[in-house]
């Protein structure tokens, strides 16, 4: 029986993934082991392997789809002897039995979709891209019926074709097993009559209020106009949206925010930094940030304090006993937060390559899941940005997250005298669950002491 290839699970909370690559196409023979496709989450780009030999009989999903589920069919195999026929047997083995029509006069026919030629009413199209609903307005009822429960059943080629040319899928015709909606069906739609235009992927329904008191009207109006462009949301973008809000809303954060004076790390970095030995061409093997005395000194102040080094787990607080901290990372269209695990017990050079490294691999989306989960805290440097002072929303489960500023000369008074220095503000997010504000104030204080004081993180 011919096997399915299913969309595999990258990570424990993966619920979807994008097939962004195919490596084989359909008659293609494959072995245990090879690398047939690359699927995108959230965070990484993984490539999929091959779990049994035989040959590719069919693609269920498009290079390139978004938001395929966990343990969808992307694609079946076909064991020695098979053929397209045994797909065919498969699922129809698998397709539930047609429900008998109800006698005449006992109910409504189930709706049979319109034709190319039938165009629905703004309205419609506007709810049915917005993906409001399925719509209530009647259909021509001329094609087979493609419609179960609600569902329009088309094949992803289909689908991904009409949403390009602008084509409500419901209004199409289906000349597919038991009216399937196919590529062909598609091509002919567009090719003939010409059916409404339907509001692309995202826009707003033509109905009801939206914030601000403009009309969804209004804003589709202003959408017609080229006054603004829609843009989908990817799946990164879905979770980072969906883990702050659920941090801001079930997260119980308080903020602590003080200075720090830096003069003696920056002549720390640049006495480090100048030792540096040079490669063949004269270039230094490494070079120290200030950002990476920040992670030194943090991960050492969570051993310094341990009681601090803690996140909520619901009926209890667990209480690390290592320093993972992790470093939130820029990406275009969010972020990512991999971790540097025992950070306290490595060197400043080993933190360096390490960070340098991660970053790197985030930014191309190449980290593996267990780079970027567990830790107890973050540390988010805007400092480069010549930000001053924030305040950063703490990354569950992680209990806290230190929120760094640029460093910047500052006049101060010692003793009775007016001096000069180099200051940064830091300011600490807590989750009160798990920190009290005590607690938080005697872990930041820690690490101001070994930031003013970088070789006291050696002590």
């Amino acid at each position: 029986m011919p096997i399915d290839i299913t969309m595999p699970a990258l990570s424990p909370t993966m619920e979807e993934g994008k097939l962004a690559k195919w490596h084989v196409k359909e008659g293609d023979s494959v072995s245990s082991g090879d690398v047939i496709a690359e699927i995108e989450t959230d965070k990484a780009t993984m490539e999929v392997e091959a779990v049994d030999e035989g040959k590719i009989g069919k693609i269920m999903v498009a290079e390139g789809t978004e938001g395929v589920k966990v343990n969808a069919v992307i694609a079946v195999l076909l064991q020695e002897g098979e053929s397209e026929a045994d797909i065919s047997a498969k699922a129809e083995a698998k397709a539930p039995s047609p429900q008998p029509s109800p006698p005449k006069g006992e109910g409504a026919p189930a709706a049979a979709p319109a034709s190319p030629t039938t165009s629905p009413s703004g309205g419609e199209v506007a709810a049915q891209a917005a993906g409001e609903g399925a719509s209530t307005a009647p259909k021509v009822a001329a094609a087979p019926t493609t419609r179960e429960g609600g569902r329009v059943f088309a094949s992803p080629l289909a689908r991904r074709l009409a949403k390009e040319a602008g084509i409500d899928i419901a209004t199409v015709a289906g000349s597919g097993p038991k009216g399937r909606v196919v590529k062909a069906d598609v091509e002919k739609a567009r090719s003939g009559a010409a059916p409404a235009k339907a509001a692309p992927a995202g826009a707003p329904a033509a109905a009801g209020a939206m914030p601000g008191g403009m009309t969804k009207q209004q804003v589709l109006a202003l959408y017609e106009e080229g006054s603004y462009e829609i843009v989908p949301n990817d799946g990164m973008r879905k979770v980072v949206a969906a883990r702050l809000t659920e941090s801001k809303q079930t997260v119980p954060h308080f903020y602590l925010t003080l200075d720090c004076k830096i003069d003696a790390l920056m002549d720390a970095r640049e006495q480090i930094n100048n030792q540096a030995p040079k490669s063949k061409d004269g270039k230094p093997e490494y070079k120290l940030s200030v950002n990476d005395f920040i992670m030194k000194a943090w991960a050492v102040a969570l051993q310094r304090v341990p009681a601090a080094n803690a996140t909520w787990a619901g009926d209890s607080i667990l209480y690390h006993k290592r320093s993972d901290v992790a470093v939130a990372v820029a990406v275009p269209g969010g972020l990512f937060t991999p971790v540097v695990k025992s950070c306290d017990t490595k060197t400043l050079r080993q933190i360096s390559e390490e960070v340098k490294d991660l970053a790197g691999r985030a930014r191309n989306k190449k980290l593996a899941p267990h780079e970027y989960q567990g830790g107890s805290t973050s540390v988010s440097n805007l400092g480069m940005y010549g930000i001053k002072h924030f305040g950063a929303v703490i990354n569950p489960p992680h209990g806290t997250i230190l929120a760094v500023g640029a460093g910047e000369e500052r006049v101060y008074a010692e003793k009775g005298e007016v001096k000069i220095g180099q200051f940064m503000t830091v300011t600490l997010s807590c989750d009160h669950r798990s920190v009290d504000g005590a607690l938080g104030a005697e872990v930041l204080g820690v690490f101001k002491t070994l930031i003013e004081n970088p070789v006291m993180m050696l002590a």
